[in-house]
């Protein structure tokens, strides 16, 4: 494994792996810096370094070009929005009760947002029968919290302070 030849297409192997790695995957930078890493130590195999300071090359330029990433990749991740990703993009939608939402709060009533069917429980505590309007307040896990569109929209305000 010492032959200087095989290293050289491992270190291009690696860096091809690496970079498509990092094409189909989203993220934030991770692979790519192996891949250049991996990109110096195969130019240095192709001269003929020696295999110890292919490594070296490797493991020196992967932890500057990460270093060097991160502040960009933190930038990103930090301007990407946080509301209206998943299930929180139903907060504030407006949905039809298909199955009555008891007010006990043990047992889920069902809704429709959309064309999505959620399992929904009242806010409040409060019955609501099939078929009135409903605002999505909160989602928890896999079910909607709901309050009747009727209702006052002072009373909305006010519980969603709790």
């Amino acid at each position: 494994m010492d032959d200087p030849n095989t290293w050289q297409w491992l270190w291009v192997i690696a860096a091809v792996v690496l970079a498509g790695g990092e094409m189909t995957t989203a993220g934030s930078f991770f692979l790519l810096p192996f891949a250049l890493g991996a990109v110096a130590a195969a130019v240095l195999a192709f001269f003929g370094v020696s295999v110890a300071l292919e490594w070296i090359a490797f493991i020196v330029v992967s932890a500057a070009t990460f270093a060097a990433f991160r502040p960009l990749a933190r930038k990103l991740d930090r301007d990407l929005p946080a509301d209206g990703i998943g299930a929180k993009r139903l907060i504030g939608e407006t949905a039809t009760v298909l199955d009555a939402i008891p007010g006990d709060g043990d047992e889920l009533g069902l809704i429709r947002v959309h064309r999505e069917h959620w399992r929904a429980e009242s806010r409040d505590g409060t019955p609501i029968e099939a078929g009135a309007k409903v605002r999505v307040v909160e989602v928890r896990g896999t079910r909607a919290i709901v309050f009747p569109v009727d209702h006052d929209t002072n009373s909305i305000d006010a519980g969603s302070a709790d």
